[in-house]
């Protein structure tokens, strides 16, 4: 009786510890895409705010809770802008966000083998296409003309769809007014491709274990705003 309670004692402790690995980790396989999506906009309040909280964690720490595993609970793809980095405007710290970033927050191959991974084996509950006000990638693609070559050449094209229908449907407009437009329309385009482009990311997201939003980052106001 006496082994028996012991052994009882060190399998609680053993699911105590994991429990805690897996709460040190973030916990995202305990967050709905709703309450993820929650969080990411009161933490970009408090950045707005300039109420900023995680600074205050010891970081030391916090690597140390980590190094056991990651549970993020969204993915941020992103642009690689400098002015734009998804953890300061979420308010956000270790191991809560797996960032994608890449020029124009477009959609490759590698990208999307990312993005698969952190909502297949990491349990990311929500994943938000983010781009942003005066995007440099976007404007390339508006200004344009001919087949885009190099590797600068391979982050444009994919935007240039999105640039074409913001002249359709802008015309008239200034060109930053279409350029703007463009930018919303390239969030749009990405957002829709990812489970067009994933199995993956589909099977989740109609299992209702996976949601897909559009934010636009505003560089002055340093808000994101939902594009429906």
């Amino acid at each position: 009786m006496q082994i028996w309670n012991v052994t009882s004692f060190a399998a609680g402790v053993v699911l105590l510890a994991c429990v805690t690995v897996i709460a040190a980790g973030g916990g995202s396989s305990a967050l709905t895409p709703d309450a993820a999506l929650q969080r990411l906009l009161e933490g970009n309040k408090r950045f707005v705010k300039a109420h900023i909280t995680h600074r205050a964690l010891t970081i030391k720490e916090t690597r140390k809770e980590l190094a056991g595993g990651q549970t993020p609970y969204a993915v941020i793809l992103s642009c690689s802008d400098s002015r734009v980095p998804p953890e300061i405007v979420f308010d956000e710290t270790l191991g809560q966000l797996f960032v994608v970033r890449v020029a124009g927050n477009i959609v490759d191959p590698v990208v999307l083998g990312s993005i698969e991974y952190a909502v297949e084996h990491l349990g990311s509950a929500l994943i938000m296409v983010l781009g942003h006000e005066g995007c440099g990638a976007v404007a390339a693609a508006y200004d344009a003309t001919g087949k885009p070559e190099g590797n600068i050449g391979a982050v444009i094209e994919p935007i240039l769809p999105a640039a074409q229908k913001a002249k359709d449907l802008a015309k008239g407009k200034s060109r930053s007014e279409q350029v703007d437009a463009a930018i919303d329309l390239n969030i749009d385009l990405v957002a829709g491709n990812l489970t067009v482009q994933s199995q993956v990311v589909k099977e989740y997201v109609d299992r209702g274990k996976l949601k897909i939003v559009k934010g636009k980052y505003h560089l002055r106001r340093g808000d994101v705003t939902l594009l429906k």
